[in-house]
């Protein structure tokens, strides 16, 4: 049965199912919601009543009503604060109202107390549906899976019990219900909801995919190789709801203060009081002004300006592939002012490609009939520059020969016999003592950046492979957005060869080349640039890269092949491998810092507006009321801003 939260009608356009609706709370379904309407539609029945000089108790009841619906959640949380020693500023607006209804001022207090629900309801939903829009990132997976079963039949179950090594049939036009492997069938997948490519990618035998992403016209068969609670949805939603009880350095200072600030509200009000009284003036009217500048002066405004913005940019970098563990992270990372990257596994794919087959001159065998034996021998090996070499074969139009006797020697290579011959492919460090020439043609392949692999035949080299990595796709783009945004040319950390780096860097676009580096000596490069001021992000994904991962001001791992203790040790990690998400997530960070900055300012100039006009003339309560819970709203929407997928196409733009 499909889940009620998917809606799973046929496109009218293409016939296949729409895409998923996010599941988003509704208004009846928060409690603040309930109560601030219950408070709002007493206010409005004693309102008219009271204008028009109703007997008190036609009107009393229904103020009382209000006050309680709008005024004993938020009294209830601040006693409660109160006895572990703490003054919760919601508290100081519910004394500010029952203060002007003691002197008579009902409608004022029950205005204050409307207004101070109305906008916590809208706080509370704009927090809520800033959860939903990342949880609804699980409404995109289906409900179900067709698991085939070892006899070849087929089951109906619960994507949910999936597990690692199942194997599901996914028919045109479905959603695939985990992370896996295409093991038969070819097709065309929609992967907007996951990766925000507008057009479908085409997927065949051992193409990874990705659950909640719509197949095309094709039939596949996908072993699952992510637990459905590991998949990169449950991952996203996972990391980004442990991010949200994080606190930020500027959440953290705000916090502190707050406390110390809100009992100053309270004993300047009590001077407020007091002291025009102790000299005669007016209780009434000196009372009112007092519980006028309790409200104005309240900091809700500055307690929120700074959570929103980045809690939304935390959940926006997570529906695009990158998760951000906190929201320490994501108010760093815009602070960064140099860039440090790996070489293999990040600027480049990880995956070894033949780029040469030098033919030795007198061993008397072409190219293509060494690349021939070479990939016979590496067939059966499971080792990454086997499969390089098996593909250069297929490439050029060459079908390795079977292979006998294989065997495998770990630094080594590997030797088998092929055709007749006895074949070896493997590491130059092992040729014969006396061939100059083989040792000549690979001294020529590592000076141009390639790693040399060597052909034996009969113990006789006959050709020399140069091997490279491909540097990812847009990797020079994401290297120049990096250096426009920090100021400063991203620079390479690697233990590569110098010529392998040097190569890899040019095509990058990258002058500042460290190679041979132990991972002791990225750390110290780090440092080195940390002494002299900079702040250092640092993007990697092997084992060698934790220590400066960890030691870095922000580190982020790339995801799909970085090593546990990369992930582990990283601040944020790109679930895709995708190097252009790095200038996004950053620059998607300084919007949100600067959003933080404007919700500062506009808080602050908003209350000490309203507390000079209180203390310089006379402020109405309800414009008091009106303008500090309307700068309260304005800020935490503007936080909200940066929910918008615009948010991060324009930081992708740069």
């Amino acid at each position: 049965m499909a889940s009620a939260l998917v809606d799973d009608r046929p496109s009218p356009v293409s016939g296949r199912p729409a895409p998923p609706r996010p599941r988003r709370t509704r208004l009846s379904a928060l409690p603040e919601v309930r109560w601030a309407a219950l408070s709002l539609v007493a206010f409005l029945s004693a309102f008219p009543l009271d204008l028009a000089g109703a007997p008190a108790w036609t009107w009393g009841p229904l103020y009382g009503l209000c006050y309680a619906a709008g005024g004993w959640e938020p009294g209830r949380a601040g006693v409660q604060a109160l006895r572990e020693r703490s003054l919760d500023v919601d508290l100081l607006m519910v004394v500010a109202a029952l203060g002007a209804a003691a002197i008579g001022q009902y409608l004022d207090g029950g205005l204050l107390i409307v207004i101070f629900a109305v906008s916590g309801a809208l706080e509370a939903l704009a927090t809520r549906r800033t959860e939903d829009s990342v949880r609804g990132l699980l409404d995109l997976a289906p409900a179900t899976a067709v698991r085939l079963t070892p006899e070849g039949g087929e089951e109906s179950v619960e994507a949910s019990a999936l597990r690692t090594g199942d194997t599901v049939l996914v028919r045109p036009g479905e959603r695939l219900p985990a992370d896996g492997t295409v093991l038969e069938g070819a097709s065309d997948v929609d992967q907007a909801t996951i990766t925000g490519e507008p057009l479908p990618v085409p997927r065949t035998v051992g193409d990874g995919v990705f659950a909640g992403t719509l197949n095309g016209t094709g039939a596949l068969r996908v072993r699952v190789t992510e637990d459905p609670s590991r998949s990169v949805i449950a991952r996203i939603v996972a990391m980004v709801e442990e991010a949200s009880v994080t606190k930020a350095p500027t959440q953290l200072f705000i916090e502190r203060i707050e406390q110390r600030y809100s009992v100053g509200v309270v004993v300047a009000t009590l001077a407020l009081f007091a002291v025009p009284t102790a000299f005669g003036a007016d209780v009434t009217e000196t009372l009112l002004r007092a519980m006028t500048f309790m409200i104005v002066a309240s900091p809700c405004a500055v307690v929120l300006a700074t959570m929103p913005p980045l809690l939304s940019a935390i959940a926006n970098a997570g529906r695009h592939g990158v998760l951000v563990k906190s929201a320490v992270v994501m108010e760093r990372l815009g602070s960064v002012t140099r860039v440090a990257l790996d070489k293999t596994g990040t600027l480049t794919e990880g995956a070894p490609e033949v780029v040469e087959v030098r033919a030795l001159p007198g061993a008397g065998m072409d190219a293509r009939r060494a690349l021939a034996l070479a990939a016979g021998a590496e067939h059966p090996s499971e080792h990454p520059l086997a499969r390089a070499v098996v593909a250069a074969a297929r490439e050029a139009g060459v079908r390795p020969a079977p292979a006998e006797d294989f065997s495998a020697e770990p630094g080594r290579g590997v030797r088998a016999v092929v055709e007749g011959h006895e074949v070896r492919v493997g590491s130059p460090a092992h040729l014969p003592d006396a061939d100059a020439t083989a040792r000549a043609a690979v001294a020529e392949a590592e000076a141009e950046g390639r790693t040399a692999v060597v052909v034996l035949v009969d113990g006789t080299p006959v050709a020399v492979l140069g091997v490279s990595d491909r540097l990812r796709p847009g990797a020079a783009d994401a290297v120049a957005a990096l250096g426009r945004l920090t100021g400063s040319a991203p620079a390479l950390l690697t233990g590569d060869n110098a010529g392998a780096a040097s190569r890899l860097a040019s095509e990058a676009g990258i002058t500042d080349v460290r190679s041979a580096l132990l991972p002791q000596d990225k750390v110290a490069a780090v440092r080195e640039w940390e002494r002299a001021g900079e702040r250092v992000l640092v993007v990697g994904d092997g084992v060698n890269d934790a220590p400066a991962l960890a030691a870095a001001h922000c580190g982020i791992a790339m995801g799909r092949a970085g090593s546990d203790l990369a992930l582990e040790s990283a601040d944020a990690v790109v679930v895709r491998d995708e190097l252009a998400t790095v200038p996004a997530v950053v620059a998607l960070s300084r919007r949100a810092r600067r959003l933080v900055v404007q919700n500062l300012v506009l808080a602050s100039v908003c209350i000490g507006a309203l507390v000079v006009w209180d203390l310089a003339g006379h402020l109405p309560l309800p414009l008091g009321v009106a303008g500090h819970e309307g700068s309260t709203v304005l800020v935490g929407l503007n936080g909200l801003r940066l929910l918008r997928s615009s948010a991060w196409r324009s930081s992708a733009a740069g």
